[in-house]
């Protein structure tokens, strides 16, 4: 069940934005959050990027930056109306991640930025399963979300977050090993880095 702040962050773009810079102090700021997962990452202007569940823009504007091939997609169409406003630069597809209307091996790069935590268990299944097939052999899938913080320090400001903002799928999340998700969907090469005292992860898989 979605807490009242989180309809109201939802409905309101600026209290969503304002909560968005708020957490993202912990890693020096929204900037570098929205490019934690593309660190390391040679990405060239002729590269077919795929950003899921891309809301109002927020990290597509960074890798309209670096490539001319970008395409967003969201389930929600005044996010992706906000995107558009935002973003012009990137294409925009209205469609849920679970059943992506792409076709098999279309993108070099997907890439998702604090998404997966809003998913039911059986339905991130889905959506790496999805993030799978549509990506191209020796593509990369890249992300960055919560994880159980491994600095106890960091354990009260996110559990009051969550707490505050999200709903049940964000604790089931914390739970979840996302590296070894991955891996059994076939993913290789799966790095995890974590970062704000182990409550973010970014993780990066390559599809064979």
């Amino acid at each position: 069940m979605a807490t009242f702040l989180r309809d109201l962050s939802y409905r309101y773009q600026w209290l969503y934005d304002g909560v968005s810079r708020l957490a993202a102090v912990s890693v020096g700021g929204e900037q570098r959050f929205r490019q934690l997962a593309l660190t390391d990452l040679t990405i060239h202007p002729e590269m077919s990027i795929l950003d899921v569940c891309c809301g109002s823009g927020q990290a597509t504007q960074f890798l309209v930056q670096r490539s001319r091939q970008v395409t967003g997609l969201d389930a929600s169409p005044r996010s992706l109306q906000r995107a558009q406003q935002n973003v012009p630069q990137a294409q925009y597809v209205e469609a849920f991640a679970e059943a992506m209307p792409f076709a098999d091996q279309t993108f070099d790069l997907v890439h998702t930025s604090a998404a997966l935590h809003e998913m039911a268990p059986a339905q991130l299944q889905q959506i790496l399963q999805e993030v799978y097939r549509v990506l191209r052999s020796q593509g990369c899938f890249t992300l960055v979300d919560f994880h159980p913080p491994t600095n106890p320090l960091f354990i009260p400001p996110l559990y009051l977050f969550l707490g505050l903002f999200e709903t049940t799928t964000a604790w089931q999340f914390l739970t979840t090993d996302l590296v070894e998700l991955l891996r059994a969907i076939g993913f290789e090469r799966v790095q995890q880095r974590c970062f704000a005292g182990g409550s973010l992860q970014v993780v990066q898989a390559w599809k064979p």
